[in-house]
């Protein structure tokens, strides 16, 4: 054989290795695209009153931070999801309460205000069939949810209004207890749900809330099982089993979950994912730095570029280990053989700490179907996965809502 013909074919061979490979991905996308794609917990919202800032604009996660915008929705093949109401939890008292209250009620505006200004782009769901129908529409699907009851802590008839203007799922607790439960990372106080809390569970399924017990402790996941008259969700977290975190759930509780209709959304936050050891010096860095800037969501484009500079010295300085998109399959895995792929689906916690190495913003949605596909898990898995197992949930809230006369 002439050296010419030798490298002819070795040519060929590595053509045809290439186009083997680019197939397999190509028919992944395709399937990714023919799907209803929900992501269940999206703290976006949290930029929709920085001056500035469009989600019809395509960013940069290393630039400013964010992470979901109209483009890379785009182009990951992300429909859609749940759009988050977050309060972080403040003092216990009637004043503080009544401004995170108002902050919530302006948080829901701005959604709301969002979806008005891009009709063309978004459209607000307010029941499980309206996704597929603006989904069709070429429209992303704007649910809204709500992370922390703290602004409902007065009074859970309050409730009512976030409902009317279109919350669907609720979680109780965050970073600490609060009047309505406990938190997963704060010390125990009603060792799950307060009377407060009970009353908040009936008052979710009388008005056809779907409860969230992300976030909340163990203790308050059962009793959100054991009273809920619908199945419950997770909707961003991680398997106790992969990584022990006070923020993750054991096998048990996953079980449980699943055998009472429910559904774990598995996240993408690095330190829930992996072990992340604490730094003295980076926290202290950091906690002034946050200190200095104040409320994020009011720096204009040229503040956030300065503390995005200042953010990553520190990086630089005192790195951190970061989880990659490997230890997220870890536990997307570990999540469908302990409940099934009935009880599974993906909450990334984009915009609110989550972001991985190899999955760090909304164009990279599509790998997690490339990836379930290449494990053996079929188109009408993955239907369940990305939208089918939740909306199913919603349909049960939606059901058992009390009547209206």
């Amino acid at each position: 054989m002439t050296r010419s013909i030798l490298l002819a074919a070795i040519s060929a061979l590595a053509l045809a290795t290439s186009v083997q490979a680019a197939e397999p991905a190509a028919s992944a996308r395709a399937i990714h695209e023919s799907l209803l794609t929900l992501d269940t917990h999206l703290d976006t919202p949290a930029n929709f009153g920085r001056p500035g800032w469009d989600i019809l604009d395509r960013h940069d996660a290393a630039k400013d931070g964010s992470q979901i915008d109209y483009p890379r929705m785009v182009e990951g093949g992300l429909d859609g999801g749940f759009f988050a109401i977050y309060t972080p939890q403040g003092p216990r008292t009637p004043e503080a309460t009544r401004a995170a209250r108002d902050a919530a009620l302006i948080r829901g505006v701005e959604i709301r205000e969002m979806v008005a200004k891009h009709g063309d782009k978004f459209g607000l769901a307010l029941k499980a069939d309206d996704a597929a129908t603006i989904a069709a529409q070429g429209k992303r699907v704007v649910f809204m949810s709500i992370e922390n009851s703290y602004p409902i802590d007065g009074d859970v008839t309050l409730l009512s209004a976030f409902y009317a203007m279109g919350v669907r799922i609720s979680g109780l607790a965050h970073f600490k207890n609060n009047d309505m439960a406990d938190s997963s990372t704060d010390k125990p106080e009603w060792h799950g749900l307060s009377p407060l809390g009970k009353q908040f569970v009936a008052e979710a399924n009388r008005l056809g809330v779907v409860l969230d017990g992300s976030h909340s402790s163990d203790e308050v996941l059962d009793q959100l099982i054991a009273l809920s008259k619908t199945p419950v969700i997770l909707t961003h977290s991680g398997c106790k089993a992969v990584f022990d975190h006070p923020r993750n759930v054991d096998d048990a509780r996953i079980k449980a979950l699943a055998d009472s209709g429910g559904v774990i959304q598995v996240d993408a936050y690095s330190s829930y994912l992996i072990d992340t050891p604490k730094n003295p010096d980076r926290e202290a860095a950091m906690a002034a730095l946050m200190a200095k800037v104040g409320a994020r969501s009011k720096m204009s484009e040229d503040q956030r570029a300065a503390f995005m500079t200042e953010y990553k010295a520190i990086d630089t300085k005192w790195p951190v280990r970061k989880a990659t998109f490997e230890d997220f399959i870890n536990h997307l895995n570990h999540a469908l053989k302990v409940a099934g792929v009935d009880h599974v689906g993906i909450g990334l916690d984009f915009d609110g700490g989550g972001g991985v190495t190899g999955l760090n913003d909304a164009a990279g949605y599509w790998k997690i179907s490339e990836r379930l596909l290449a494990e053996g898990y079929t188109k009408a898995d993955l239907e369940k996965i990305w939208s089918g197992n939740v909306l199913r949930l919603l349909r049960a809230a939606e059901a058992a809502k009390a009547p209206t006369g």
